[in-house]
């Protein structure tokens, strides 16, 4: 499936130096690369980097110098979270150098096919979904990477080619591919999200995309049939077709692709499972079901364990996950919420009256595109760098209450005071984390720790008054 590239001898540039950069750097140094590690941090104080400069790995800390580019590099990898913006890769581009992820490279030595997974929002579920499913196969094995997991070159070397590799894919590295082609693309759905990084929603919408042209047709496209922008964008490819959709299905879909019909999933007019016991809210969850069930049915996964999976899923951590119940106030952990969709997402998920925390980096949104989706609404409560516009926004809607406050714990106690029983005490940020956090994982456990906090308080005083 994949074309090899030999690497040996070649001068490569592994750009930032974290999970992936690290991952980036050992696989190509053991291929026989002239490996060169660039980031902004000081390498040399770096334990783990100090091992791959004793196994000949350059070192370049402390900033992204443009005369390091001098060295004639045959193509640089970056962290996918290095916006090409910056002057370095700019310079990079003028010079013709080619920029990957670590996803090129893998592509080029996978010798097991990949399921790819995007989105905008709810590719971590369906990935894990489709996991799950294709798990427990006798004779095959299934891994799990990407932006998922671990990184997928840590992976390829122990997967053959009658296993799968299933792949959770952002934009961020997605823009960095070339000749990569999965044998199954899942586009879960599409809106507007990362605009400061790609600069406009063309340019998104294109890194999202991008891989659907270099399908084949051996190769099977599975994508939301709900959404007109993607009904357009798959139109022409030559991949076999594989429609979802939560609505009404036309004959194409019931024809060629899943469905839901009275809390039941079809598969090409088949019955396949039933929702009775899917614990995950929203409609949005549904169609992830959905795109998991399509991949399921092509690798031949039995009703019996798919139906196994969506009975006894449980979510992923700070994906609208249910952290606890005080008093009949039910707190929901949407950290993995960063942009406004994840955010809409999430509103749509409730019919019972919501208690709103928001807030986190600013990046300039106005949050006007949350205020159709807050009919459930009560009150707002935002903090951190975003929380002024997110307040401009939320007064336009009919609210009891908005508040603005400096930290998410402030935020969340007065989120909590204000909620009554059979209430949903929400955390959806709609922004990044990185003003007050290192990443969304440690924001929501930080959310997590404060509702138990709350619930300590809670049962004290309750004990004291009896």
């Amino acid at each position: 499936m994949s074309k090899k590239m030999d690497v040996s001898n070649k001068k490569i540039l592994v750009l930032g130096y974290a999970l992936t950069g690290k991952s980036v750097a050992t696989f190509l140094n053991e291929k026989g690369a002239q490996v060169t590690i660039n980031d902004q941090s000081d390498l040399l104080n770096d334990a783990s980097a100090q091992q791959l400069q004793a196994q000949g790995v350059e070192l370049v800390g402390g900033g992204h110098p443009l005369e390091l580019l001098d060295e004639d590099f045959d193509f640089i990898v970056k962290n996918p979270g290095i916006p090409y913006s910056i002057p370095f890769l700019k310079e990079a581009t003028l010079r013709g150098i080619p920029i990957y992820t670590d996803i090129e490279v893998a592509y080029w030595f996978s010798k097991a096919p990949f399921i790819g997974v995007t989105g905008s929002n709810g590719k971590t579920t369906t990935t894990s979904l489709i996991y799950e499913m294709l798990r427990n196969r006798s004779h095959y094995q299934t891994f799990l990477g990407g932006n998922i997991g671990v990184p997928i070159l840590d992976l390829i070397d122990g997967a053959s080619k009658i296993d799968d590799i299933v792949l959770e894919l952002s934009s961020f590295q997605l823009v960095g591919t070339d000749s990569y082609r999965p044998g199954i693309a899942v586009i879960t759905n599409i809106y507007s999200a990362h605009l400061d990084y790609h600069g406009s929603h063309g340019e998104y919408v294109a890194a999202k995309t991008q891989n659907i042209d270099k399908l084949s047709k051996t190769d099977f496209l599975i994508f939301n049939y709900y959404q007109e922008e993607l009904r357009k964008l798959v139109k022409n490819s030559v991949a076999t077709p594989i429609p979802f959709t939560k609505d009404s299905p036309d004959d194409f879909v019931k024809e060629h692709g899943a469905y839901v019909d009275q809390q039941s999933i079809y598969f090409r007019g088949e019955a396949v499972a039933q929702l009775d016991h899917y614990k995950l809210p929203g409609i949005h969850n549904v169609e992830n079901a959905l795109a998991a069930v399509c991949v399921a049915k092509l690798k031949e996964i039995s009703n019996d364990d798919i139906q196994a999976v969506l009975d006894h899923f449980e979510g992923i951590p700070h994906r609208i996950q249910h952290v606890d119940t005080i008093e009949g106030r039910q707190f929901y952990d949407d950290s993995k919420s960063t942009n406004e969709s994840a955010t809409i997402t999430a509103l749509r998920s409730f019919q019972q009256p919501i208690i709103y925390i928001g807030g986190g980096l600013d990046r300039g949104v106005t949050f006007d595109a949350l205020l159709p989706f807050t009919e459930n609404v009560r009150a707002a409560y935002l903090y951190g760098e975003s929380r002024d516009k997110m307040a401009a926004a939320f007064n336009k809607a009919d609210l009891d209450t908005v508040q603005e406050f400096e930290t998410l714990e402030e935020a969340t106690e007065a989120a909590y005071k204000e909620a009554k029983e059979g209430e949903v005490v929400l955390f959806s940020p709609g922004n990044a984390s990185w003003d007050q956090f290192k990443n969304y994982e440690l924001r929501g456990e930080r959310f997590i720790e404060i509702v138990g906090s709350l619930k300590a308080q809670n049962i004290y005083q309750s004990q004291k008054e009896e």
